[in-house]
């Protein structure tokens, strides 16, 4: 994936209190790097240089766009843990896809691990207790349904009950539908349709579209936060044949 340079402008806030921050992540952007690289985080605090601190609660892959949080208090971050142990902490994510999963919708519950072959990749585990400890395999959980059919794919709406890396387009690989554009999982680059038209995705067609938060400025609410898909997603969605309504924001 080719990742370009970006200035703070580019990230869009969707929502500041004095607790909480969520963001707008474009595609070639991860969130958090171990190096020097140009991370989200550090976009974030150029625009955001008087939180008390930031943190991010929740990260995407670099080709993955969509919301993410930073807690700008401790509040915010205890909080946030708080509710994901609980199942409180709500997400989903629209994806496109080729094929749709059979059935239409369900729970995906395969454990995960990391690839022996490459420690970037996650693998499904089938006997969690014959790896061993250095690639302990972990829960994953996803709830996932079929949103809309198109003549050359479909969208599907998912929801994580856990977060781990790339779980989402693992589990959907593992059911048979890699997501579009998503080629180290198995997912095309390019889909035809039976007019010959073709259809290509440069990266993974994954977004995060609603977070459901605690609101910490009020205790006791919740916070509702949605982000529309950006362009690159709707011309993929409307050149597989879907219909434009199906993308409107829950």
């Amino acid at each position: 994936m080719r990742r370009v340079a970006m200035e703070p402008s580019a990230i869009r806030i969707a929502h500041r209190d004095a607790h909480l921050l969520v963001v707008e992540k474009p595609s070639g952007l991860a969130t958090t790097t171990p190096g020097d690289e140009l991370a989200l985080t550090q976009l974030v605090a150029t625009l955001d240089p008087e939180a008390p601190r930031l943190h991010a609660t929740s990260r995407l892959d670099a080709e993955v766009t969509g919301l993410v949080t930073f807690a700008r208090t401790r509040e915010a971050n205890d909080a946030l843990l708080a509710a994901r142990r609980d199942g409180t902490y709500r997400r989903l994510y629209l994806a496109l896809v080729a094929q749709a999963p059979a059935p239409a919708e369900g729970r995906w519950e395969a454990a995960l691990a990391i690839d022996p072959q490459d420690k970037r990749r996650r693998v499904v585990v089938t006997d969690p207790a014959a790896l061993p400890p250095e690639r302990r395999a972990r829960s994953a959980a996803t709830r996932y349904a079929l949103r809309a059919s198109a003549p050359a794919g479909a969208l599907l709406a998912l929801h994580p009950e856990t977060g781990r890396t790339h779980q989402l387009r693992v589990h959907a690989a593992h059911a048979g539908a890699p997501l579009f554009g998503d080629v180290i999982y198995g997912g095309p680059r390019r889909l035809v349709r039976d007019d010959g038209r073709v259809v290509t995705a440069r990266r993974v067609m994954l977004h995060c579209a609603t977070l459901v938060l605690p609101d910490v400025a009020r205790p006791g609410a919740t916070l509702e936060v949605t982000s529309a898909v950006p362009e690159d997603f709707a011309s993929a969605w409307w050149g597989l044949g879907g219909e434009p309504d199906a993308l409107d924001t829950p």
